[in-house]
């Protein structure tokens, strides 16, 4: 396959089109750059791509809690829109259902009072405990999404600001979440209701910082939300933004190395185009661009520092079309019937596949008839695990029938029975489809040692021209800081160059 070689230098180029290249993309071209995006993959998205079958489904094949709805709607007024110009979204009631065993199970109301009086009915005075809980979590959402995330975390100078120095103490950056938590709530059942979002953020409760009880508020007090068409209208709606700004997109095109000068990056070689560039915010898995694409001579980091990052999980995910609709289950069900801090301990200190894993369900085709043939239910079911585990079909297939077997029992379905499409995905296939290092899901993990100044930085020390987005540098995991990393990595760029058509980037 011959290569084209294109001489005319475009300003700059993002590789990887999930939502942190997206993001950055669209903010440099609102800039007045010139932008390419490249995507080793035939659809945009990254791990928020989605999976259209032949008979009828519509999977996201990742992230499908919309959480911190004002992030997503400040990246498109930035541009002049609404979220709503693209797409519909919905407020789940309940946002989410925990089941504690077969008949002992929590929906989380979307009204606030209600919560106060559930908390109440199972806990005497947690009402009172959450009012004041939340009210703490508040003042960390507001500094950390206002302040505290558009930090790029190169100089400590970046924490010389007023509101940041008097709050510090607010923000518990080196208060355990788990004692912050049991501070107020003594039930079990509250306390790893409390404690579950953090499972995700890589790390045991114990070891992740008090100020992350800004997920709580973001998720009990603003709501958990539904964008119709699924996460993949997000991504589309993104899109589409960028490429109004003038940004090009080259799919199903992997970078296959850089052409560096003097420590600058001058173009890059794809699968398909060899082409030149000013500058490059690498939005691909952070590790693999130091190792397949710089090498020894141009890397931040060493491998041995990179082995001893602490990651965020990877997880064992379903892809199940059923062909009638299945009880009991609301949009997003928590399967907590088993204990939270051995699954915890089998991912992060002892990493092992999980003797009794907690799991979690997500059925859209409650919400959205479009993502299901009629009469059908499209189910999501992921097991998180630790990274770098071994990974084959039988390990798979016995998660499954143990997975299949509490689920069945909830629902008072057979499941197995009724399935017209089936597919898992696990370790092997992020780090195929995504170049994951060792597999992990959802990136770094924020602990103590890995928050905003001491993750890895988002500018390559030794090429002036290189930055990077993404969940392995800041702010950090999940989808709102990736979109919120694009625009930090944008205006760093931008910047550093002291290119004349300078704007700043929103």
């Amino acid at each position: 396959m011959s290569i084209e070689i294109n001489d005319q230098k475009t300003d700059f180029a993002v590789i990887g089109a999930g939502f942190a290249g997206i993001s950055a993309a669209a903010y440099l071209a609102k800039s007045g750059f010139k932008v390419d995006v490249y995507e080793k993959n035939p659809t945009i998205g990254g791990r928020a791509r989605q999976l259209v079958t032949d008979n009828g489904y519509a999977f996201d094949m990742g992230p499908s809690w919309y959480w911190m709805p004002d992030v997503f709607e400040k990246f498109f007024n930035d541009f002049g829109y609404k979220a709503s110009d693209f797409y519909e979204l919905e407020l789940l009631n309940p946002g989410f259902s925990v089941v504690y065993g077969q008949d002992d199970v929590l929906d989380i109301p979307a009204d606030f009072n209600e919560l106060c009086l559930l908390f109440e009915s199972i806990e005497k005075g947690s009402s009172e405990q959450l009012i004041e809980f939340l009210k703490g979590a508040e003042f960390k959402y507001k500094v950390g999404i206002d302040k505290l995330v558009y930090k790029p975390g190169l100089s400590l100078l970046e924490f010389l600001d007023t509101d940041l120095i008097k709050g510090m103490f607010r923000l518990q950056v080196f208060t355990s979440f788990s004692k912050h938590v049991r501070k107020y709530f003594r039930h079990p059942k509250l306390i790893a209701l409390m404690e579950f979002p953090v499972l995700f953020l890589g790390a045991m409760p114990k070891d992740t910082p008090a100020l992350y009880s800004l997920m709580n508020y973001a998720g009990l007090k603003l709501g958990t939300w539904y964008p119709k068409g699924g996460f993949a209208a997000v991504i589309a709606a993104m899109k589409t933004v960028a490429e109004r700004q003038g940004a090009v997109f080259y799919l199903d095109e992997p970078v296959v190395s850089f052409q560096i000068e003097k420590n600058k990056i001058t173009g890059l070689t794809s699968a398909n185009r060899e082409k030149k560039y000013e500058g490059i915010i690498a939005a691909a898995d952070y590790q693999h661009v130091e190792e397949k694409l710089l090498g020894d001579n141009y890397r931040n980091y060493t491998a041995h520092y990179w082995d001893n990052r602490v990651l965020a999980p990877s997880c064992l995910i379903f892809y199940l079309g059923v062909k009638r609709k299945v009880d009991r289950l609301n949009h997003h069900t928590l399967f907590f019937d088993e204990n939270l801090d051995q699954h915890a301990m089998e991912i992060y200190k002892e990493p092992q596949w999980p003797s009794k894993p907690l799991f979690y369900v997500c059925c859209p085709s409650k919400t959205d008839p479009d993502v299901a043939p009629k009469g059908h239910e499209n189910l999501f079911v992921l097991m998180p695990l630790a990274v770098n585990m071994e990974d084959t079909a039988e390990l798979r297939e016995h998660y499954f029938d143990l997975i299949m077997n509490r689920l069945e029992q909830y629902t008072g379905s057979e499941i197995r029975s009724d399935l017209d499409y089936k597919k898992s995905y696990c370790v092997a296939d992020f780090i195929t489809d995504y170049n994951s290092y060792k597999g992990n899901a959802y990136g770094l993990a924020n602990t103590l040692t890995q928050t905003a100044n001491l993750k890895p930085s988002l500018k390559n020390k030794k090429i002036g021209n290189l930055f990077y987005a993404g969940q392995l540098t800041v702010p950090g995991p999940g989808v709102p800081p990736s979109i919120i990393s694009g625009n930090v990595a944008a205006k760093q760029l931008i910047k550093h160059l002291k290119l004349p058509r300078y704007e700043r980037v929103i």
